[in-house]
């Protein structure tokens, strides 16, 4: 009798014990520009997590067992200082204070087509047309994770992490560069970084041909200036299948891939994507 009556005293604390949150997150520095991986451990079983940061709420997913994760972008636009980052689990809350450093970027000056600096008043409604696209697009993803395994290099090429640079085209200053160049020959294959969805597969005024793939869960990888195009729009791709060729179309100086990518609406720097889901790089030497 007093067996069963301990356990049964031992029983009820554990019923009683309330659901928690376990938090842990992982970036290369949380700066502007960099991608924040922000993993969840739950001490019950739920059927939805709520993640709220930068004054949005942010998709999660399961990765397995009481395990949950979700991808924050920081916006290279965001000032430094903290940041709260909210999570909940049915009854279950948990907080975590993201301190974001300063970054400065450096300033290139490239000379260019001056139609592309300027724009002739006809092409307006073109570049008005496009944006609008542009930004549809990224407030309506699909609503589940179409991206699987690990994140690949679209091309093979050294990646010249120019991110945030703020460009000067032909002595007048324009917005921040908002993605990641690869030095590549044109004619190259270019590779889906992962599965997704064709969003975009047209020629724009300033990204020339341009491929956008919507891996999910407000994941987006463009992939600007290439000499063709490979798929259609509304294809379903696989990590590694050929999208396309390197090209020098739209604004550019020379043939080279730019890769950009959106999370959750911030822009960050494709190599801080790589560094956190990616496969390792082929071109850095093992020690």
């Amino acid at each position: 009798m007093t067996r069963l009556a301990i356990a049964g005293v031992v029983a009820w604390s554990l019923a009683s014990a309330p659901p928690s949150i376990e938090l842990s997150v992982q970036s290369r520095t949380p700066r502007p520009g960099e991608l924040v991986v922000l993993s969840i451990a739950l001490s019950e079983p739920a059927d939805h997590v709520k993640v709220h940061a930068f004054d949005r709420d942010l998709p999660a997913f399961p990765v397995g067992d009481r395990a949950w994760r979700a991808l924050v972008g920081i916006d290279l636009d965001v000032r430094p200082g903290t940041y709260p980052v909210a999570v909940a689990a049915g009854p279950a809350k948990a907080s975590y204070d993201l301190v974001v450093r300063p970054r400065v970027f450096r300033t290139r000056r490239l000379t260019v087509n001056e139609a592309f600096v300027t724009p002739p008043a006809a092409e307006q409604a073109r570049i008005e047309e496009e944006a609008t696209l542009l930004a549809t697009i990224w407030q309506s993803p699909a609503g589940e994770r179409l991206w699987t395994g690990e994140f690949v290099r679209p091309v093979p090429g050294v990646a010249n992490s120019a991110f945030g640079t703020r460009s000067v085209f032909n002595g007048k200053p324009r917005n921040a560069h908002g993605g990641a160049d690869f030095l590549s020959p044109g004619g190259t294959p270019i590779q889906a970084p992962n599965a997704g969805r064709i969003a975009v597969a047209r020629a724009l005024y300033f990204s020339g041909n341009t491929v956008v793939i919507d891996h999910g869960l407000g994941l987006f990888s463009m992939l600007a200036h290439l000499s063709t195009i490979d798929v259609h729009e509304g294809d379903l791709v696989t990590a590694g299948e050929v999208v396309g060729q390197v090209g020098a179309t739209g604004r550019v100086t020379g043939p080279h891939l730019h890769w950009a990518v959106r999370a959750n609406g911030a822009r960050v720097d494709p190599l801080s994507l790589l560094e956190l889901l990616g496969a390792p790089d082929p071109s850095k030497k093992r020690p």
